[in-house]
């Protein structure tokens, strides 16, 4: 992600051990997350779609949606994440529209990896 750098300032940092939920499909969403280090596994319904690495972000469609998480989050690793509230979110869309492209981007590309 282009924009990483402006989570380098953020504070609100979470470890977790490899087995750890970290979001839980259809829990209410008010955060979302980017990774300093480790690897993550994104499971629907019990299966695995998705391994999210060091620098990826995740949890960002239901902050958008504004909906219940749609997957769950484990670590895969011992993992390292900066917590992005909602409130973070939406001042990084309206202060900086590469940020935004980045997240529409990464979206895109999620989306094609499905189909």
């Amino acid at each position: 992600m282009k924009t990483l750098f402006l989570f380098h300032e953020n504070e609100d940092t979470k470890t977790f051990q490899a087995g750890d939920i970290i979001i839980k499909q259809g829990d209410i969403a008010d955060s979302m997350y980017s990774v300093i280090e480790g690897e993550l596994d994104v499971l629907l319904n019990g299966q695995l779609i998705n391994t999210i690495k060091s620098g990826e972000i995740f949890g960002e469609m239901a902050l958008i949606q504004k909906e219940k998480r749609n997957a769950t989050v484990m670590a895969k690793t011992d993992c390292t994440v900066n917590i992005i509230s909602q409130r973070q979110f939406i001042f990084l869309v309206q202060q900086n529209p590469y940020f935004a492209l980045d997240v529409m981007s990464i979206l895109v590309d999620r989306i094609k990896a499905f189909n």
